[in-house]
Order: structure tokens, then C-alpha cells, then sequence
């Protein structure tokens, strides 16, 4: 029976990633309790049972929540998550976006980050996206500075190749032409 739900999984008729309450946390059909357990980032499940409705997460380690953790909860009212040492940084992009598709942020105002030093005590849910991204432009521009630097080495590299290619085909068209000119002199010498 185990071989079957893995064949399946495998060719996407079962999902591979199945919601599960997370160690140490306690759940019902509707509420899942995690509060002032330690959790992080790192060992928050990949998915919540979908028909949560309550979700308490507050008082951990949390410094930001995956991508997507809410996105296909439906039934979901409510997520406690103050208490938390949130880092506004790239990683907190999809909490803030998050936070603002709530219908009521006031709920929110205790969600708030810890750092960087110039956004301590703010609240997620009305930072801009401005200000979220000043904190990590220092590694998109490292990374675009790379990318760049790396295409602008294989462009290098390619035209070298393509001149080597050039005068191979040179050399080659040469000793061609010298071949059939010295076969030419050999038969008129083989006819005389």
C-alpha cells in the first residue's frame, strides 16, 4: 500500500508535502497552538492543515515566514505572531503583503521588527516595500554586479572563439586551394 501513495506522489495525483502539526505544538481541526515554543523559521511545517482557522505562533524565534505558509488556507481568521523577533529584511516580504491583504491590520500592531536598527519597533503590516528593499539592495547589487561581470567574461571568451573559428576556416580555405592547385600541376604533369 506504501509503494501506491508513493507512485502517486511522484507523478503529482498526491501531494508530496502533507500539512501535519508541527513537534511540539498542539492541534485540533480548527486551531493550531504553537505559542512560546521555540519554533523558527527553519522548523515551521511547509503547510498548515487547511482547515485551519486559528493560528497561534506567537512568543517564538520566528524572523520571518516562508513564502506561501498562509496562501491555501481558507477557512483562516486569525494568526497570532507578535512576540516575535521579526528582521525586516528581503525575508519578510511575503509577511508584510501578507499582514496587508488583512482585513483588519489593527490586529497586527504588535507584529513588529526588531531590525535592522533604522526599522526597530515598526509595524510589518505599514512598512513600505521601499523600505524593506533598501535593507537588501547591497546583495542585489553584488548579484547583478557578478551576473554582469560573468556574461561580460563568456562574451570574452566567445568571440576569442569565434576568432580562432575565422582563422582556422582561413588556414583551411589555404591549404584547400593549395591541394587542388598542386593535384591540377600533378595531373598536367602525369599528362605530359
Amino acid at each position: 500500500m506504501n509503494s501506491v501513495i508513493l507512485f502517486l506522489s511522484l507523478f503529482g495525483f498526491l501531494p508530496l508535502v502533507t500539512p501535519t502539526c508541527p513537534v511540539s505544538c498542539k492541534c485540533t481541526t480548527n486551531i493550531i497552538d504553537c505559542m512560546s515554543n521555540g519554533l523558527t523559521t527553519a522548523n515551521l511545517p511547509a503547510a498548515f492543515q487547511p482547515s485551519a482557522e486559528i493560528i497561534h505562533l506567537g512568543y517564538n524565534k520566528l524572523t520571518s515566514i516562508p513564502n506561501g505558509l498562509f496562501d491555501n488556507l481558507k477557512s483562516l481568521q486569525m494568526v497570532y505572531l507578535q512576540g516575535n523577533p521579526w528582521e525586516c529584511n528581503c525575508d519578510i516580504l511575503y509577511l508584510r503583503t501578507w499582514l496587508q491583504w488583512q482585513q483588519n491590520r489593527t490586529l497586527y500592531r504588535d507584529v513588529r521588527c526588531t531590525s535592522p536598527a533604522h526599522l526597530e519597533d515598526r509595524v510589518i503590516a505599514y512598512l513600505t516595500e521601499d523600505e524593506i528593499i533598501s535593507t537588501c539592495q547591497y546583495w542585489y547589487c553584488s548579484l547583478a554586479l557578478f551576473s554582469q561581470l560573468c556574461l561580460f567574461i563568456l562574451l570574452f571568451l566567445q568571440s576569442i572563439l569565434v576568432i580562432f573559428i575565422i582563422v582556422y576556416l582561413q588556414k583551411f580555405r589555404r591549404m584547400t586551394a593549395e591541394a587542388r592547385s598542386t593535384t591540377r600541376d600533378l595531373r598536367q604533369h602525369v599528362d605530359t
